[in-house]
């Protein structure tokens, strides 16, 4: 698989990582980033996540063979209606965004005005840093990488991101983006609504002073994500914010649940509840499909 110019639209941790991917496994023979900042253009090429940068939306994307939005997801439309015009028609278009239905709905036509197909992917890889300082080359190596094309998307086209996943050292899946959306709505957005809570109410000042000494490994560990972009965090919330209504009502019930156990001292409940958690993480963790 290559690409003679692929372009990055926002060059972060993703972005920048995507560049280094290609370049280190030579799938393209330019990688050109739009930044919103002047002061991002120097920062990108001296870190050599991309080739060239610029502040040029249009100029950016001018014979691009792929476009690939790294953005917020509140930007991504914006950003799709004011390039498309420059983007010539079998321009191969996706992104890499946390929630799916939404950026489907929105970009799929206006990419289709100017003939150039849109297939939407979320790469499940990441982490609670960002910028293009953070980026790395092997961010996405045995990570799953989600596509999830439009009812009407020719297969062939499906096949090819697929295979740029694949390149990238990620391991394809193929869902709708409904389903997309619900899953992750499970297993990445409400474990950071958990972990961001954590670190709201454990290190609220209205607690004594002493408590962030107490806060240890565990208390890292757990709330790490918490120090995600909170822009970024905001997105998608409010992207995904029905299938994460729901799943975080299913939570809070599971929760209200044990502090019933707790309250009443039921030994054998409390100790259910640990014990199907370690196992079915346990399960998980050597990767196999948590059962009962």
């Amino acid at each position: 698989m290559y690409f003679p110019k692929v372009t990055l639209v926002g060059v972060g941790l993703l972005g920048g990582s995507i560049g280094l991917a290609l370049k280190t496994r030579k799938l393209a023979g330019r990688v050109e980033g739009y930044v919103r900042r002047p002061a991002s253009i120097a920062e990108c090429e001296r870190l050599g996540v991309v080739d060239s940068a610029t502040t040029d939306l249009l100029a950016a994307v001018r014979d691009a063979d792929l476009v690939i939005f790294c953005t917020p997801l509140a930007q991504m439309r914006a950003l799709a209606e004011q390039c498309s015009p420059a983007l010539r028609p079998g321009t191969l278009v996706t992104d890499v965004g946390s929630v799916k239905g939404s950026v489907v709905t929105e970009l799929e036509p206006i990419f289709a005005k100017v003939s150039a197909p849109f297939i939407a992917s979320h790469p499940m890889a990441g982490g609670e840093k960002t910028g293009p300082a953070a980026a790395r080359a092997d961010l996405f190596e045995q990570a799953v990488c989600i596509v999830t094309p439009g009812a009407k998307t020719p297969l062939k086209l499906v096949k090819q991101m697929e295979e740029f996943w694949a390149a990238l050292g990620g391991r394809p899946m193929r869902l709708t983006p409904d389903q997309h959306d619900a899953l992750v709505a499970r297993s990445s957005h409400l474990p950071h609504v958990v972990a961001a809570e954590l670190a709201n109410y454990v290190l609220s000042p209205a607690h004594p002073k002493e408590q962030p000494a107490l806060c240890a490994t565990g208390f890292r560990d757990t709330t790490r994500i918490a120090a995600g972009s909170p822009e970024m965090w905001r997105d998608i919330a409010l992207a995904n914010r029905k299938h994460l209504a729901r799943a975080l009502g299913v939570f809070i019930e599971d929760l209200q649940e044990f502090q019933r156990a707790l309250d009443s001292g039921e030994a054998k409940a409390v100790d259910e509840f640990f014990e199907t958690a370690k196992h079915r993480r346990d399960q998980w963790a050597s990767g196999g499909r948590p059962t009962e």
